[in-house]
């Protein structure tokens, strides 16, 4: 076992950086801050989704500080591993230099469902089911990346 080692630096990328993509980040810095560094950006950014906030405050992780931003704020940055957590951000995920990984484990879009929603509450059962499914992926991490590696 080494000593210190360094923290993984993962990108959470989704179309908005606005839901899936901060609640994962959200999320490995609440489970796994000792291990990964998270960040999370959008390729076209349109504002944090206040339902991705209230939901997962229910869980006992604040994201009310976080903002949308695009991916090209993070230039620089030498991730480890690029996660696209949305079809979408998977198909024009640009190419990331160096020894960067990219990885797709997509999620339903809880805003695009909450569209069709009967009222406030059953939104929000689409936000609740998402949210904790990035739990679940984001519990498996780091092992689950590195098991996918060459």
């Amino acid at each position: 076992m080494q000593g210190t080692m360094q923290k993984l630096k993962v990108l959470f990328l989704c179309t908005g950086n606005a839901c899936r993509s901060q609640m994962a980040e959200g999320w490995a810095r609440h489970l796994k801050g000792d291990v990964i560094e998270p960040y999370s950006a959008g390729i076209e950014p349109h504002g944090l989704d206040p339902r991705a906030v209230a939901v997962m405050a229910e869980a006992g992780v604040d994201i009310s500080g976080h903002h949308s931003k695009h991916l090209q704020k993070l230039d620089g940055i030498a991730f480890d591993y690029v996660v696209t957590v949305c079809d979408h951000a998977h198909e024009s995920c640009p190419l990331f230099p160096g020894p960067t990984k990219v990885i797709h484990v997509g999620f339903d879009d809880p805003p695009r469902l909450a569209r069709q929603a009967q009222g406030e509450q059953e939104a929000l059962q689409h936000y609740r089911r998402v949210r904790d499914e990035i739990r679940t992926f984001i519990e498996g991490l780091p092992e689950s990346l590195l098991q996918d590696r060459d």
